[in-house]
């Protein structure tokens, strides 16, 4: 029987092909298997994030009290949340995918260099080539319309990162190279040197790094890596864009679904009192208000005399700084819009309240 036993063993067993997948120094698995595993993993990225934060943000917003967040899911539709999660995690979207995919090129890249199973791909660079470049470019697109335009110039290293674009790519004569390059170099100076001047002028040194180094960061950044730094470089990387995302997740995950208004509530007649909060639904019978201050309020509808739309702090600007009348914390979307419709004076209301 024992002879039988160690006779049976071989390349074909079942056992002696689990050795191979788990053991260290085994053969990697098959390509289409690990595409297939790295396709659902950021599928499942991608759609479970959105409804993960959506799900955090109505919790949030009711003050962490459960009828108060029964009450937001019941009135809140699914598409006014989806609605309010693209409006406000569409920057923190891109951002993520736009990091993942220019760290995984350059990570793809530099394993492509090392001998034929040393290591195993990373997660970012496995992401990165089962990604159609459709959507590479979309991720692209949708943050260069949602990113505050100073942060715009980090979207050059990372487009040429992501592409793997390198100064010999424009032309085969170097001289004819440097030309170019300069003369790309020079247009972004001269598209952004009042606002250059203004930042230096004021003192905003970190407004003009970023407005001034991305473009020389772009020009060495494609690539590969130096072969000692890719192991560490690639679990590191990994772990600060998710600290990256977790910590830039916090002001969306608070930022309020419902509009900020101020509800003047009083008798037809008499003294009246400003209400500050977000009308959660309104019947024939009650407004239903959650107060900025926590609580909801149920207001009949006949008291209701005025109400006003308010603007809350973290849409005040930070810096003066414009380029060419479009203010550096405002996106393309938002800069276009307040062309349209220029903002309006705040109503003396909201300052009262507020």
């Amino acid at each position: 029987m024992r002879e039988a036993a160690v006779s049976t063993t071989g390349p074909v067993d079942e056992p002696a092909a689990w050795y191979d997948r788990t053991w260290p120094g085994a053969d990697p698995l098959d390509k289409a298997e690990r595409r297939a595993r790295a396709s659902q993993s950021f599928w499942t990225a991608v759609v479970a994030v959105p409804a993960v934060f959506s799900v955090l943000r109505l919790g949030v917003e009711a003050g962490g009290e459960l009828q108060t967040t029964l009450l937001l899911v019941a009135n809140v539709g699914p598409v006014n949340l989806l609605a309010g999660f693209l409006t406000t995690a569409a920057r923190l979207l891109s951002t993520g995918l736009v990091a993942v995919f220019a760290l995984g090129a350059v990570l793809g890249a530099s394993v492509d260099r090392l001998p034929p199973g040393t290591r195993r791909r990373p997660l970012f660079a496995r992401w990165a080539e089962i990604t159609p470049t459709w959507l590479v470019l979309a991720s692209f697109l949708l943050a260069l319309v949602t990113w505050p335009l100073l942060y715009l110039p980090l979207l050059i290293p990372a487009f040429v990162a992501a592409f793997q674009l390198t100064p010999e790519q424009l032309h085969e004569r170097v001289s004819l190279r440097v030309v170019l390059v300069a003369a790309l170099l020079g247009g972004y100076a001269w598209l952004l040197l009042p606002t250059l001047l203004d930042a230096a002028r004021q003192g905003e040194l970190l407004a003009l790094a970023l407005l001034a180094v991305p473009p020389l960061l772009a020009l060495g950044i494609s690539g590969p890596l130096p072969r000692a730094v890719i192991g560490p470089l690639a679990s590191l990387t990994e772990v600060a864009v998710l600290v990256m995302l977790v910590w830039a997740s916090l002001p969306v995950i608070s930022t309020p679904v419902l509009p900020l208004t101020v509800t003047t509530v009083g008798p037809e007649n008499g003294p009246t009192e400003d209400v500050r909060g977000h009308v959660v639904t309104t019947d024939d019978v009650n407004m239903v208000i959650l107060q900025e201050q926590g609580g909801v309020r149920y207001v009949p509808v006949d008291r209701v005399r005025a109400q006003v739309l308010c603007p809350s702090e973290e849409e005040l600007p930070r810096h003066q700084l414009r380029i060419h009348d479009f203010h550096v914390e405002d996106s393309l979307l938002e800069g276009l819009g307040r062309r349209v419709r220029p903002v309006h004076r705040i109503d003396a209301a909201c300052r009262a309240v507020g």
